[in-house]
């Protein structure tokens, strides 16, 4: 059994997952004003069936390559790109465990293939990556 498999068959996720998904809980807690919004994220309503939207900063062009990974890997910038990703009825739930299971139950739908070490993989797993494609998963 693969890595992949393995994760599968016990219901786990993997690192890159469970920290995609603290970084969600922590977005909807700024969102419900239940945590500081110290990175400044400014929410605002869509319309769509994403419901509200965060808005991701910019990145300064002319920086050098390193300090724009470090802003790109920042809580201010992944926070905004993976809640952007999410469907307004996990965005929008009440409490924090109806959150919990209801990001469980969306997260589990999702492929969970971290890139390892001597597999082969065409993607890097985020959530954000696997919202941007155009192609099926089973």
């Amino acid at each position: 059994m693969t890595y992949w498999e393995r994760l599968h068959h016990l219901k786990l996720q993997s690192l890159q997952r469970r920290r995609e998904r603290y970084i969600i809980i922590q977005m909807w807690k700024v969102f419900n004003e239940l945590s500081p919004n110290v990175a400044g994220i400014i929410f605002k309503d869509s319309g769509s069936r994403h419901g509200p939207r965060a808005e991701v900063p910019s990145v300064n062009h002319r920086a050098q390559r390193s300090k724009a990974s470090l802003f790109e890997g920042s809580f201010s910038v992944r926070g905004p790109t993976l809640w952007n990703t999410l469907l307004a009825d996990v965005k929008l739930t009440q409490t924090t465990e109806k959150l919990k299971v209801i990001l469980w139950r969306h997260l589990s739908g999702i492929p969970d293939w971290p890139p390892t070490t001597n597999y082969s993989i065409e993607h890097n797993n985020s959530l954000s990556e696997w919202a941007n494609r155009r192609v099926q998963w089973s």
